[in-house]
């Protein structure tokens, strides 16, 4: 049986289906199933490939025509074009990511083809396109892409992704692990925040690469690692947690327990050739 979720889902996207700048719609994130064992409280993630810009006056009339909105921040530019709102019918949320149909190819095609790295989150569009339920795509536009993304992981890839994200851990001078370690000496909480956040970017990369599995974005990695990867750091949650549940008093053992975070997965990495 489908979803409450999967039924509004639908319906959105047909009446985008209507629009001549849209290439093709889909369903992603954790909703990405007609079937799905999500709870209520997940969202509806739409994503539309589009070839020009839709008119804020069309979209609010695609918010009015599937059940209007109880609250909505349209028109939303601070992450990439977007609409977001809570369907009045259902108190489902709903969110909205235009994407450029040209743009998010290329994107694939550096990743896929060219094995391009990035700073963290490498193939979290690969993941997306991979695992989306099209609902409309007239030219195969979509489709092909999906086609495209049902390769075997690229060693090259698996190499480069690990290559450029390693360094960054701890071995060179403005390394994560340096600048937290600088910023728990000045009590600095919000520096040792933001520094974590991406230190733990660039560990799940190599994790992921590591297990040549496709990188599922922000929301559960700690899951989602334990879930499809073989190869796992020793104490890796447990590392994690404590890095992460820090006190003002135990505030000066951030450093220690990211080296010992990190040197578990020095010798996954070892063992497996790739440092």
């Amino acid at each position: 049986m489908q979803s409450t979720h999967f039924q509004l889902a639908k319906q959105i996207a047909d009446l985008f289906t209507m629009l001549p700048q849209v290439e093709a719609v889909a369903l992603a994130g954790s909703r990405g199933n007609a079937v799905t064992t999500t709870d209520n409280a997940s969202d509806i993630d739409l994503y539309v490939y589009t070839r020009g810009d839709i008119p804020l006056e069309i979209r609010e009339s695609v918010v009015e025509h599937s059940g209007g909105a109880s609250q909505s921040s349209l028109h939303l530019n601070y992450w990439g074009p977007g609409d977001e709102w809570i369907n009045a019918h259902t108190g489902i949320e709903v969110d909205i990511v235009y994407f450029d149909a040209a743009w998010m190819e290329e994107q694939i095609t550096r990743v896929v083809d060219q094995c391009q790295a990035n700073m963290g989150y490498t193939t979290c569009f690969w993941y997306t396109i991979y695992h989306s339920k099209v609902f409309f795509d007239p030219h195969n536009w979509l489709t092909n892409l999906q086609q495209k993304c049902k390769i075997e992981y690229p060693e090259t890839l698996r190499q480069n992704i690990i290559s450029l994200n390693h360094p960054v851990l701890r071995e060179i001078i403005p390394s994560y692990a340096f600048q937290i370690e600088k910023a728990v000496k000045r009590l600095d909480l919000v520096s040792i925040n933001h520094r974590l956040a991406a230190l733990l970017a660039s560990y799940f990369d190599i994790l992921f690469a590591l297990n040549k599995q496709l990188h599922p974005g922000e929301k559960r990695l700690v899951e989602f690692a334990v879930n499809n990867c073989q190869l796992l750091p020793l104490n890796m949650e447990a590392d994690i947690a404590s890095i992460l549940q820090f006190t003002k008093a135990d505030i000066s053992e951030i450093p220690i327990r990211i080296s010992s975070l990190i040197d578990q997965l020095d010798k996954l990495l070892i063992r497996e050739k790739l440092i």
